[in-house]
């Protein structure tokens, strides 16, 4: 692991806990349609609704005939409705606080426009020079499109960037960009593991990176 210049943050499970938050979200559209809610105990299921994006998601749970409708469905849904079920991960601001003042930060989530309601709400959207979500970019992770995105958006060359992420989603998309990849939680083989947001910047300190 080189020294970096630039960090970019995946969302949900790295910045926030935010399972309950998405359940929520796509059981509202699910129930619309006519399909059962997904449950927390339907672990595939419910960790592709807290990892992929709303197309993906639908895609691979409703029938064809469902999907475009339900799609805009979503979109039309307000989810600031659903921002009081998320909890920021422990030491989070420390964190942002922190980094902030040593390294430009970007947030590339597969999310859609949410992501600038969440920030905002939480009053978090002071840190990030760049929030790149899925209807920015073509193809949303695991595909290098947003990683790459955000790292023209901090001005950076990829390989000057390092990608936190915690799910195989965001360890694909750091390898096809050849951005530098951590995994927050440690549930994801590959890259340098973080316990929590004080390692990251307690592992970055030992580190010494050259500064940008």
């Amino acid at each position: 692991m080189s020294g970096f210049q630039g960090i970019i943050f995946d969302c949900d499970g790295v910045l926030f806990e935010s399972r309950q938050a998405n359940l929520a979200y796509y059981n509202q559209v699910f129930v619309a349609f006519g399909y059962p809610p997904v449950t927390a105990e339907q672990t595939e299921k419910a960790h592709l609704c807290h990892t992929a994006c709303s197309a993906d998601v639908l895609a691979q749970l409703l029938a064809e005939e469902h999907r475009a409708p339900a799609l805009a469905f979503a979109a039309a849904l307000d989810y600031r409705d659903f921002i009081p079920h998320m909890e920021p991960e422990p030491h989070l601001r420390e964190m942002l606080e922190n980094l902030s003042k040593r390294f430009p930060l970007a947030v590339a989530t597969n999310r859609g426009k949410s992501i600038c309601a969440i920030l905002e709400h939480f009053g978090l959207d002071r840190y990030f020079t760049a929030v790149i979500n899925s209807q920015d970019v073509a193809r949303p992770k695991p595909e290098p499109d947003m990683v790459l995105l955000a790292a023209r958006r901090l001005k950076l060359a990829a390989a000057q960037c390092l990608f936190v992420g915690d799910s195989e989603l965001d360890h694909r998309a750091a390898q096809s960009a050849g951005v530098q990849f951590a995994c927050y939680g440690g549930g994801v083989d590959g890259g340098y593991r973080l316990r929590d947001h004080l390692h990251l910047v307690e592992w970055i300190d030992q580190m010494e990176p050259s500064q940008p």
